[in-house]
């Protein structure tokens, strides 16, 4: 369920026939332009505003009913109006992950090379939406197999709308994909990371494309020495530690990559500082970071002199804050812009009476907020100022990548020790190790601190949440933060993060891909996979309760 500490909210009011709102949403300007469309107005009479937002995870991708009927009310009333959706309703109007069955069948030869695998999934919507939870998304490339098939089906029933969350698809898919491969690796009598290694696929067979960048193996390798995985025995229940069983558990995580067209500003100042623009969010995630470092980079201006102005449908458009794109999308595009703002500069610098009259524009350098030829230099602001100009302004639309040539996607994996004491019935994870290939780390605390957080997620989703339903009405019973079980403080393991930093400059300049969602995919087959090791229980139903692994005792 989506379930995170902040809240869906909105504030709305109408002015000079004119319609403002600030709204915690992954997408300002989508939201905006579906609230001209219900009011009926043109899009630039609507403003929708976002500068913070607290968390994301897909649930605040698209507009939600709150939303337009805060709008309706302060039309009503003449007056600014705040709602605020209490805790219950977050279970009812604005998505949840479905729930999914889903069918695997695998088969090798004799050495254990995959040759058939079969991935069915079900999952179910809403008696007014369709929404399909690609599941089999990432079974049609992650391993090297000529005979694969995956099918989705949905079934309606009366429950809300599902939507995106946290790796949509990938997040439940590798659930079952990477539990099917450890139940596999056992039954062809292999180590289930050799077994994993001997089957990666070295190109896209799905779309018969090679990999943009794939460096998995090498991941595979270093996560695996840094969790101990060469202490592994064996044998079922055999690694203990006083009254504790301690399984271990592996598991392959993968994401799409992507950069999606971007708009943005690049104004650089006569007092010495420079302001970036662009429509997008910050969801948490560091995007006012990346922004000032791109700026910061081309222009050699401190970062701390760097503004950055982010989530307003005013500003030139950015898209949703999902799918993790945003980083590989919006610094091409703040590039672009300060390139464009730049050699506006170059332009003021080589006009009559200015510092370089005369000179080639084009053969201008551009070093710690400096123009430079050969050794006379010239300071943005003594340009500015020595032309009476107030700024040098760059706009700039960035695209996507050449269509046809590569699959674009992240790699990692996931190493997971669980704690198993069956005198008390205590299941924990104790510690994670992860190995992530994204490409270039732009900012490398922000990236480790997201993927920390959907490890814990990917707990969360593991061991403790699970939505529970009245079947007479179809309406969550466990809508609270008393009854819907998340991870606390005192079920933090000890996480170690290694990022692979292997720019993939055949996706753009920079070389980044997303990380926000990748780190939540494969987490669970890793603990189920543990929880195997450790108890002999192979558990296929989400999450891994001590009833389930108790049943039959």
């Amino acid at each position: 369920m989506h379930n995170p500490m902040e809240m869906h909210a909105s504030t709305a009011w109408w002015q000079d026939g004119k319609l403002f709102v600030y709204e915690s949403t992954q997408g300002v300007v989508n939201h905006r332009n579906l609230l001209a469309n219900v009011f009926d107005l043109s899009p630039d009479r609507v403003e929708v505003r976002a500068p913070f937002i607290g968390s994301g995870f897909g649930g605040k991708l698209w507009p939600w009913p709150h939303s337009v009927a805060a709008c309706a009310a302060a039309r009503v009333t003449g007056r600014p109006v705040q709602l605020v959706l209490p805790r219950a309703q977050m279970f009812t109007t604005v998505g949840h992950r479905p729930e999914t069955r889903q069918r695997l069948r695998l088969a090798t030869d004799a050495s254990g090379k995959l040759v058939s695998i079969r991935h069915e999934s079900f999952n179910n919507t809403s008696m007014l939406d369709d929404y399909t939870e690609n599941c089999g998304g990432v079974t049609k490339s992650l391993y090297a197999c000529d005979n694969v098939l995956v099918s989705h089906k949905i079934s309606s029933i009366n429950r809300g709308t599902p939507t995106s969350m946290r790796a949509p698809g990938a997040a439940p898919g590798l659930f079952a994909l990477e539990s099917a491969i450890d139940e596999m690796a056992l039954a062809s009598g292999m180590d289930p990371l050799v077994f994993r290694k001997l089957n990666l696929a070295d190109k896209d067979q799905s779309v018969g494309l090679p990999w943009s960048s794939n460096h998995l193996p090498e991941a595979i390798d270093k996560a695996a020495e840094r969790f101990g995985w060469h202490a592994r025995k064996a044998d079922i229940g055999s690694m203990r530690e006083g009254d504790e069983i301690i399984g271990y558990g592996m598991g392959a995580c993968n994401w799409e990559a992507y950069q999606v067209p971007t708009d943005a500003r690049v104004i650089l100042r006569s007092d010495g500082t420079a302001l970036a623009q662009c429509g997008l969010q910050d969801i948490g995630t560091g995007t006012y970071t990346i922004v000032a470092q791109t700026v910061s980079q081309l222009t050699g201006i401190p970062v701390e002199r760097v503004e950055v102005e982010l989530g307003s449908s005013s500003f030139p458009a950015g898209p949703v804050s999902g799918g993790s794109w945003v980083t590989a999308s919006v610094m091409p595009a703040i590039a672009g812009a300060t390139r464009e703002a730049l050699q506006k500069l170059r332009q003021y610098a080589v006009s009559k009476d200015a510092v370089f009259a005369g000179q080639d524009a084009e053969s201008i350098k551009v070093e710690n907020g400096q123009l430079v030829i050969g050794e006379q230099r010239a300071s943005f602001v003594d340009v500015l100022k020595g032309q009476r100009l107030s700024r040098a302004e760059g706009n700039f639309q960035s695209g996507m990548p050449e269509a046809g040539k590569y699959s674009f996607r992240s790699f990692g994996v996931h190493f997971v020790e669980v704690r198993w004491d069956p005198g008390i019935s205590s299941l924990r994870v104790s510690r994670v190790v992860s190995a992530i290939d994204v490409g270039k780390v732009v900012n490398p605390l922000a990236a480790r601190n997201q993927v920390e957080g959907a490890i814990v997620m990917g707990i969360g989703m593991a061991l403790f949440e699970a939505g529970e339903y009245d079947p007479r009405s179809g309406m969550p019973v466990n809508n609270n933060y008393a009854e819907y079980v998340v991870p606390v403080h005192a079920d933090q393991p000890d996480i170690d993060v290694l990022l692979l930093d292997y720019p993939d400059y055949n996706l753009g300049e920079f070389g980044a891909r997303g990380i926000g969602e990748i780190g939540v995919t494969g987490l669970a087959a890793a603990v189920a996979n543990a929880v195997y090791h450790a108890t002999g229980k192979r558990v296929r139903s989400l999450p891994i309760s001590k009833e389930k692994l108790m049943a039959g005792l």
